[in-house]
């Protein structure tokens, strides 16, 4: 394997390597990969789940900051004996990370798992 600075390197990157080993060939072409219909679904699937959960979350964390900051008497109103509603929003971040993260968890085991296998197949690399 010839290293970026023109010197050969004798180290083996696991699946890659042995994917061109198998198949005989100088290397994968990634760049056709990346580029194929079945990565840019793949990409584009990705992103329409995480960009718009990660803005939900983060409006809803700057909220809570913002409340916490400017609207004391707010978060210190008392719902149930000494619980307050900026300790039920707090938790609530909490509870909102473990949502979200199984969530994903749900999306990429239905969608994105199932794609990421056939291309990998495609490919030969699996």
């Amino acid at each position: 394997m010839t290293h970026w600075s023109g010197r050969t390197s004798s180290a083996s990157f696991g699946r890659i390597d042995s994917a061109r080993e198998k198949e005989g060939q100088e290397g994968l072409d990634f760049v056709r990969i990346q580029r194929s219909e079945e990565f840019t679904e793949l990409r584009s699937g990705l992103r329409r789940f995480v960009f718009p959960v990660s803005l939900l979350f983060f409006l809803w964390y700057l909220g809570f900051v913002v409340l916490a900051a400017y609207g004391g008497e707010f978060m210190s109103r008392r719902l149930a004996g000494m619980i307050n509603i900026g300790l039920v929003l707090g938790v609530l971040q909490f509870v909102s990370t473990v949502l979200i993260t199984l969530a994903y968890r749900r999306f990429a085991k239905r969608r994105i798992d199932p794609k990421v296998a056939a291309l990998r197949e495609r490919e030969g690399l699996s």
